[in-house]
């Protein structure tokens, strides 16, 4: 018998981390699902966003990195990068990370860097909808989207 968020094999599996950066390596948003100390963080980043970005475009997205792996996407000028423990399934993270896209389009209307930057909150409240604890707990869009669906009508009204 094994427990909700480890693998058959008894590894634990979870995101360790989502990051949005563009192409000049700048984090635009960064979440974290286990302790890192903050002055750890700005070296893990760079050093995670540089690897991502020194890969070529017919490379797989998928990194071995440190004691755990990479998973990133591309969209235009904003590259995510999702730092996962080697039990988790690259190809679920991959679409996670697509369908985090989708929501945010969805949320924006077509979502730009300039979006993310001054909405932060918004995408936190996104991202904290479709991940807790590092594990992924909802895929919906709607349900997703909820939270700031209603506080818009509370907003308006």
């Amino acid at each position: 018998m094994f427990f909700l968020g480890q693998s058959s094999s008894g590894t634990h599996r979870m995101i360790k981390f989502v990051l949005m950066v563009n192409q000049q390596g700048q984090t635009r948003l960064s979440r974290y699902y286990e302790p890192v100390e903050l002055s750890r963080r700005a070296a893990l980043e760079a050093d995670a966003v540089r690897c991502c970005l020194s890969r070529k475009k017919d490379q797989c997205s998928f990194v071995e990195y440190k004691d755990f792996k990479l998973v990133y996407r591309q969209y235009a000028a904003l590259i995510i990068v999702v730092g996962v423990s080697d039990g988790e399934n690259e190809l679920s993270i991959y679409e996670l990370i697509h369908n985090f896209v989708e929501v945010l389009d969805k949320h924006f209307s077509r979502v730009s860097e300039l979006d993310i930057m001054f909405n932060l909150d918004s995408i936190h409240i996104i991202l904290d909808e479709m991940i807790q604890n590092g594990h992924i707990v909802e895929t919906n869009k709607n349900r997703i989207l909820a939270p700031l669906t209603a506080i818009n009508k509370m907003v308006e009204g």
